[in-house]
């Protein structure tokens, strides 16, 4: 944010905070306040309200869909993006004006081709997470019969079609990959990008005057509508002892402690409670696992930086990213759903859960570890060397606590990424292997949409409070880092 609206560094903190929240939070919030009766059998809080039916192309279709995953992958283009303006220096939209240009013409003949790399990198990451998302779709999309691909190929599966689904699954890999040589295709042709050189570099607040606070209305509107009101609306549904019933007497907390119904409340239903089991040591085993291969490939990347290898290596810890999530799912199922020499079939077992989650989570930990590593003097490393200590002993004492608040970044990113999984493991997941969004889906479609509210809502809790946690420990760990250094 290059303007001075009210409380820059606020909004700045809560506009990432989407990004925690599973991108089918928004889809079941859609869905209980826009659902109709003639598809759901209850109506949303809006026919409630206003005493008339929704259209079916409002309350299910492509409009919700679009609009549900927009809400949550902006943040994407926020991130990467944001960065990049903030490195665009002000010097060369002041020459814009001395020529004459407008601030409207100032954006797009100067700043916004620069902000060409950073625009191109938002939409292929925002495209291929799209592309693979299976929840959003499957909610809005299936009771309408409106497919995408993660759902053709979650429906062809399901009903013991391998071969296509399998081929659909390819399809997706295909696309992904065609959009992102497409892409670089277009970038490519300009080399123009240079915004920081060795020149001095001015960055210059941008006065707003009287629009400072209808845009703190706008990006504080935003924010609420894509984090506090759905979650709201869910917390409003797991209350609710009739579902579609909006009066005082239908409140209840029975879905969330009660015992005496079919489906005991959430804290007191096995099934629930060994899903938040599962979810909770998934994410934090694979959150572990890519956090010690983030750092070993970044050390190995810096250490042999600008051979083959080294780009190689970094390269195909990178490549999981390309996979959209349900078509490496579909993979993974024809890879394991049979022996392979000494390794056993896997499907069905939380050992492939955690090990498709570790290897869809590297792109993060890699990247993490690499940056980690770049920061670290290797002087530090070769005076060891010197006096005689061996490479376990400089890993131990010397690379890793310098590169702990880097692993834990890319750890974080892991954790968040694993417990907010639906698209990935749909395939992969059995009743004893049921995750906390598994079964959040699989409430759905058994219309326990009081159930699907609260369990909504814990898992939602467990990830921020997971969040605040890890920052609490990389705070600690930046501390003792400063110390050694």
């Amino acid at each position: 944010m290059r303007t001075d609206v009210p409380f820059r560094g606020t909004l700045k903190t809560l506009v990432v905070v989407p990004y925690m929240m599973p991108s089918w939070v928004l889809a079941l919030a859609w869905l209980v306040v826009f659902k109709n009766d003639r598809i759901a059998g209850t109506e949303g809080l809006f026919s409630a309200a206003f005493g008339m039916q929704t259209p079916d192309w409002i309350s299910y279709g492509m409009v919700p869909i679009i609009i549900c995953l927009t809400g949550h992958y902006f943040v994407y283009a926020y991130l990467l993006i944001s960065g990049a303006i903030s490195s665009v220096n002000d010097e060369l939209e002041e020459a814009g004006a001395i020529g004459g240009l407008s601030r409207f013409r100032q954006f797009l003949a100067i700043t916004g081709p620069l902000l060409l790399p950073a625009i191109g990198s938002a939409v292929v990451m925002t495209f291929i997470r799209v592309l693979g998302t299976f929840g959003t779709p499957a909610l809005l999309g299936l009771p309408v019969r409106f497919f995408t691909l993660p759902t053709q190929i979650y429906s062809t599966l399901s009903s013991r079609n391998m071969g296509d689904g399998f081929l659909l699954a390819l399809v997706l890999v295909a696309l992904a990959i065609v959009f992102i040589y497409v892409n670089s295709r277009l970038i490519g042709v300009r080399k123009s990008f240079v915004t920081l050189s060795g020149k001095g570099f001015r960055r210059r607040q941008i006065k707003l005057g009287t629009l400072r606070w209808p845009f703190f209305a706008i990006i504080a509107g935003s924010l609420l509508c894509v984090v506090i009101l759905p979650l709201g609306m869910l917390f409003l549904e797991s209350i609710m002892l009739e579902a579609g019933r909006y009066a005082w007497d239908n409140l209840t907390l029975d879905f969330w402690i009660g015992d005496e119904s079919s489906e005991p409340g959430i804290f007191r239903n096995e099934q629930i409670l060994r899903a938040i089991w599962n979810s909770l040591r998934l994410g934090l085993l694979a959150a572990l696992i890519t956090g010690v291969l983030g750092i070993l490939i970044g050390y190995a990347v810096v250490c042999t930086r600008g051979t083959f290898s080294s780009k190689a290596l970094e390269g195909i810890a990178f490549t999981p990213y390309i996979f959209p999530s349900v078509a490496l799912g579909a993979i993974y199922i024809g890879m394991f759903s049979q022996s392979i020499g000494p390794i056993p079939a896997l499907y069905g077992t939380f050992a492939l859960l955690v090990l498709i989650c570790t290897v869809k989570a590297l792109p993060f930990t890699s990247r993490t570890g690499v940056s980690a590593m770049m920061q670290i003097d290797r002087s530090l490393e070769e005076v060891a060397r010197v006096h005689g200590m061996g490479w376990g002993r400089r890993a131990w004492r010397i690379v890793l606590p310098l590169a702990v608040s880097g692993m834990i970044s890319g750890m974080l990113l892991a954790y968040i990424t694993v417990m907010r999984e639906l698209s990935l493991i749909i395939l992969l997941v059995t009743p004893n292997t049921n995750l906390l969004t598994s079964l959040i889906f699989d409430y759905q479609l058994q219309a326990l949409t009081q159930h699907t509210g609260a369990a909504t809502i814990v898992l939602v809790g467990l990830i921020v409070v997971g969040h605040l946690l890890v920052r609490l420990l990389s705070r600690r760990a930046h501390i003792a880092e400063v110390s050694v250094n």
